[in-house]
């Protein structure tokens, strides 16, 4: 499997707690999931993209070339994930993050692949580009949850 290498470091939540607005709690990056909380007056909107690219060759010319029946590939399953994460309190946006991240496996006639882990593995390396993003801008946001703690009108919840 060709998946993008991204570090890996251990999950914890961010600095402040938020209520998903947008997207699947069971599809986000481990951070957001660990920092949700229905109470917050900050808002997460998460949205993920998929976009596949497979390439196969001819079934005549596969079964005429032998390589192919060697076991050479004779196709390829691609697949391009794209993340959004914005972190909002009302109608500030505190943060707003991207991330496109591209897996693919080649496949002969002896070995199969499903879209279903090229996809997978596309999700997880898009959703961990979006955490590390988080965790390099954390001191940022920490900052901002002490504004805003302090703030009359806004909390951002522990």
């Amino acid at each position: 499997m060709i998946a993008p290498k991204v570090a890996d470091v251990p999950a914890h939540p961010l600095p402040f707690k938020g209520k998903l607005l947008s997207g699947d709690p069971a599809q986000l990056p481990p951070a957001v999931a660990m920092s949700l909380s229905d109470t917050s007056p900050v808002t997460f909107t998460y949205r993920e993209e998929l976009t596949h690219d497979d390439y196969h060759v001819p079934l005549l010319l596969s079964a005429v070339d032998p390589g192919d029946w060697g076991g050479a590939p004779i196709g390829d399953i691609g697949v391009t994930a794209f993340a959004t994460l914005s972190i909002s309190s009302g109608d500030t946006i505190l943060a707003d993050y991207t991330a496109k991240e591209h897996a693919s496996k080649s496949y002969s006639l002896y070995t199969n692949v499903t879209h279903k882990e090229v996809d997978d593995a596309a999700l997880a390396a898009v959703r961990q580009s979006i955490e590390q993003k988080l965790y390099r801008d954390e001191a940022r946001l920490a900052e901002i949850a002490v504004r805003a703690n302090k703030s009359p009108t806004a909390s951002l919840g522990q």
